[in-house]
């Protein structure tokens, strides 16, 4: 292939004839091969190409979690308070991750047209198109961030409550009104438990 290749170019600086299409294919083929070869990839281009999709469920499931922690803190904290309650231990679960709202960059163009036909008819068009970009922000590090205008924080799915109380009946609705208060939860989605002897 080399020979062949040298040969070529040999007789390209004599004045011989002119390349054919096949011989052109194979020498740009040749070039791209070679480039390929030569030009190294970076070591984290797996890294930095994983799915943008996977990535910012794991974000979200992260970001779940953590939003479930917190409410399930706030909540035991605040039911410690309540006469008859005692020790307590809240577990929550969410329905959904939460939504992000991104601002939109909307444009819009409309155009009418009338025609009028040689028996003097006429006809009319309308055409209208719209246009939505997502509006970003300079991050600190110079990368492009989604600009976020609201942010919908999960809804809560259930709510089990652990007491020391959780055997008394007013301490039972006593919570059960607390936590729908909180989250809007129906009462049929509330478990509240009598805690262990430990």
């Amino acid at each position: 292939m080399e020979n062949r290749l040298q040969r070529w170019l040999d007789g390209l600086k004599s004045g011989e004839r002119l390349p054919k299409k096949n011989q052109l294919i194979i020498l740009l083929l040749t070039g791209i091969l070679l480039l390929v070869i030569v030009v190294p990839l970076p070591e984290n281009a797996d890294q930095d190409s994983a799915d943008p999709v996977t990535a910012s469920a794991q974000e979200g499931n992260e970001d779940s979690q953590k939003y479930e922690e917190y409410l399930e803190k706030r909540t035991e904290e605040t039911l410690r308070h309540v006469e008859g309650v005692g020790e307590v231990e809240v577990m929550i679960t969410l329905r959904s991750t939460g939504q992000k709202i991104v601002e939109k960059d909307q444009q819009s163009s409309s155009q009418s047209t009338e025609e009028t036909d040689s028996t003097g008819g006429t006809r009319s068009t309308e055409e209208s198109s719209s246009d939505k970009t997502s509006v970003y922000k300079q991050g600190t590090d110079g990368s492009q961030i989604p600009y976020v205008t609201k942010e919908i924080s999960p809804e809560v799915e259930g709510v089990v409550v652990i007491a020391d109380g959780g055997d008394n009946a007013v301490v039972v609705r006593n919570i059960t009104e607390a936590v729908q208060a909180l989250f809007g939860v129906e009462a049929h989605k509330i478990k509240i438990m009598k805690r262990a002897d430990t």
